[in-house]
């Protein structure tokens, strides 16, 4: 059912060669925790020595001020990313006192809502707002189901490889359209397939009690400290976890048959009040509790396992950023971060990912009836919690099959597009990586998230104590880890040329909070 994805490449390689490939670009965005070293968050401020988090090109926060975020460029090669990555996380770990970085996209021992401190970002009416916008998902979602961290891996072609596929596509349209058109069918691909992806890289098969509190949960306990499913994959990803859980409550579906539909519906969920949110007030007692009472606040409120991405110029909303130039690259977010490796993603991984995305590229990507949506939903959220089942079994408009039937006919066909990435290499890195996701696929002990309960079951040992003797291995890695002077200026450098851009916004601001605000949603 695959092969016209083949029958593309073949063209593609047999029009130009596979140098028409040279110039894509890969980024990668790392979220880990600041904990103690008995594995409780942080209240600390973000460190000053890191610089500006509202301005720091690679080194910033998410949700909490404890919850760092690493950054890398775009690179044109797996190896710089993760070269990026690894020099990025030795200079944090050089610039932490007394703490660590939590290991698991599973957060640590939290004690409630109070404990988790929100990220904060200056005085200036742009920092104030990515603060409101973090208290407002505190108050919509509870502020411990925002710690969960995850790895997202960004993707995007080259623009000779856009003007041959579109002459080959025989369209004549503008190359812009063509490109944001042909990333959505790549998205909508991503969604069909991309149960595969926490199945083969999930690591969150478990989590503290702690984060459940007294919520009731349909998880089993693995001990007293712990919850588990015996087949769960990514919990993050499961109905506990990574989704809006009230998206079907309060009608927010973001549609990805082109892009036009998708910035309507989009903005349609940002202007539309919620009776629910409406309860919570807006600005009460002259604080601002969150951005405003609509289904959601801004666009990045919609959680989703794949963007559309556009870089933003200024202060522009994203829908309005693709509306006026279009799709520049598409973000992947259903990645654990794989507690086996200190980076929490290694090479192996990306080089899989990139066959991944092209493989999705290349394969027809036929808009999404509303009951193949519900197909594509609930093979999500049975991977994540049952996908090492040899029982399950995953929907698809052709009929039920069986997930390990299904994931080894994606990984033939990605076979040939594996085998044109490593024309550059004399090792077949891309083909190693296949053959390595087809081992999982065929012996499913193999995967992350069996590795980590039978760890646990051999060491006797809960989520926690997993997780933080992970946390402290890879402490000990960053420790042996040296840079160069010329690394170690660089990140010195970014830090301060961070404070000092923060600085200049603060100094620059010439209006109200609510001003600001007012302007920024009138944007058209």
């Amino acid at each position: 059912m695959y092969k016209q994805a083949g029958r593309r490449l073949q063209r593609i390689l047999d029009a130009s060669g596979a140098q028409i490939f040279d110039g894509r670009q890969i980024g990668v965005e790392k979220e880990s925790l600041r904990v103690s070293s008995e594995g409780r968050i942080s209240p600390s401020a973000h460190p000053q020595v890191l610089g500006s988090a509202l301005t720091h090109p690679y080194i910033t926060t998410d949700y909490s001020e404890a919850m760092l975020e690493f950054i890398t460029p775009p690179l044109m090669h797996t190896d710089e990313v993760i070269d990026f990555l690894r020099n990025t996380q030795a200079h944090v770990y050089q610039q932490l006192h007394d703490e660590i970085l939590w290991a698991t996209s599973m957060p640590c021992v939290l004690a409630g809502d109070n404990s988790i401190p929100l990220a904060r970002y200056g005085s200036s009416n742009a920092g104030n707002m990515k603060t409101v916008y973090r208290r407002g998902l505190g108050h919509r979602y509870g502020r411990v189901m925002q710690v969960i961290s995850g790895v997202h891996f960004n993707y995007s072609l080259p623009a000779a490889f856009w003007e041959l596929y579109q002459q080959m596509e025989a369209n004549s349209g503008s190359l812009q359209d063509f490109i944001s058109a042909e990333y959505f069918g790549l998205i909508r691909n991503l969604q069909r397939f991309g149960w595969l992806v926490p199945y083969l890289f999930g690591a969150s098969p478990a989590v503290c009690k702690s984060f459940l509190g007294d919520a009731p949960t349909s998880l089993q306990s693995f001990n007293d400290n712990t919850y588990y499913h015996p087949y769960a994959t990514s919990l993050r990803m499961g109905d506990i976890g990574y989704q809006n859980n009230k998206e079907n409550e309060i009608g927010v579906k973001a549609c990805y048959n082109n892009l036009d539909s998708y910035v309507k519906t989009l903005s349609c969920a940002i202007e539309t009040p919620c009776e629910e949110y409406e309860k919570i007030g807006v600005k009460v007692n002259g604080v601002y509790q969150q951005l405003n009472a609509n289904l959601l606040q801004i666009e990045n409120e919609y959680y989703s396992t794949v963007r559309p991405k556009q870089i933003l110029q200024g202060n522009e909303k994203p829908v309005l950023a693709l509306s006026r130039r279009g799709v520049a690259y598409v973000e992947l977010r259903s990645l654990d971060v794989n507690a086996f490796d200190p980076l929490g993603i290694n090479e192996t991984q990306l080089r899989f990912l990139e066959a991944f995305m092209i493989f999705c590229l290349l394969h027809p990507g036929e808009l999404i009836s509303a009951d193949e949506q519900k197909m594509i939903d609930g093979n999500e959220l049975n991977v994540a919690h049952y996908g090492r089942d040899p029982e399950l079994k995953l929907q698809r408009p052709q009929g039920d099959i069986s997930l390990k039937y299904w994931a080894l006919e994606i990984c033939e066909e990605m076979r040939g597009i594996c085998e044109m990435l490593d024309s550059r290499y004399d090792n077949a890195p891309y083909s190693r990586s296949l053959a390595e996701q087809c081992e999982k696929i065929h012996y499913p002990e193999m995967t992350p998230s069996a590795i980590m309960l039978q760890t646990m079951r051999d060491k006797n040992e809960g989520f926690y104590h997993f997780a933080r003797r992970m946390s402290q291995q890879h402490n000990a890695y960053f420790c042996d880890v040296t840079l160069d002077q010329k690394t170690q200026d660089f990140y010195q450098q970014a830090a301060a040329d961070s404070i000092k851009k923060q600085q200049q916004i603060e100094a620059s601001d010439n209006q109200s909070f609510d001003d600001y605000l007012a302007a920024y949603f009138a944007q058209q």
